[in-house]
């Protein structure tokens, strides 16, 4: 997993960085760490690309089933014209477009309804997909990255008993010297 090995990385810039004294700040050279959140953007999977493309092809799907009834109203419309001459064909035809628009209707119906389920399914396997990798690498890089502040914090305040020490031992080595 090459995202966490570049987490792992800014882990080890930061443990082994140089701290500025008296702070809990640590120097890190900039182009190293922009080049390795360069890497994590490259490495991150390319599901977030998706979403525009599920919504792209969704309004495609819908502007093809509009065309589609579109055209079926429109042959109907061009066959009941045609077969007005007649009395019992214009009740016959007025029959049939109305069938057409009613078949035309549940296909336009039908089409939509998979339409969305389709897209449903996608964005369900989406935000899924979604869930597994903030768990698998934002949980785990927030932990990280909140024990390597905690481990820095300790190590600096371990360096400031020291020097209190330091500072302490040297008033009474003072002291001593004085008396004598």
């Amino acid at each position: 997993m090459k995202v966490l090995d570049l987490l792992e990385e800014i882990e080890e810039i930061a443990d082994t960085s140089s701290s500025v004294p008296l702070t809990a700040k640590i120097m890190v050279d900039r182009e190293e760490i922009l080049e390795i959140v360069k890497d994590i953007r490259t490495a991150l999977p390319d599901e977030i690309q998706q979403a525009q493309f599920i919504k792209d092809e969704r309004q495609r799907i819908l502007d093809e089933a509009k065309n589609e009834y579109e055209m079926l109203i429109k042959d109907a419309e061009e066959q009941a014209e045609r077969l007005v001459d007649d009395h019992e064909i214009t009740t016959q035809a007025r029959h049939r477009a109305m069938e057409i628009n009613k078949k035309a209707d549940d296909n336009v119906r039908k089409l939509k309804m998979s339409t969305f389920e389709y897209i449903d399914k996608i964005l369900f396997d989406f935000q899924e997909r979604m869930d597994i990798l903030n768990t698998q690498y934002f949980g785990d890089m927030f932990t990280n990255l909140q024990k390597t502040f905690e481990d820095i914090n300790e190590k600096l305040l371990d360096n400031r008993n020291e020097i209190k020490e330091l500072a302490y031992q040297t008033r009474v080595d003072t002291g001593n010297e004085d008396e004598e």
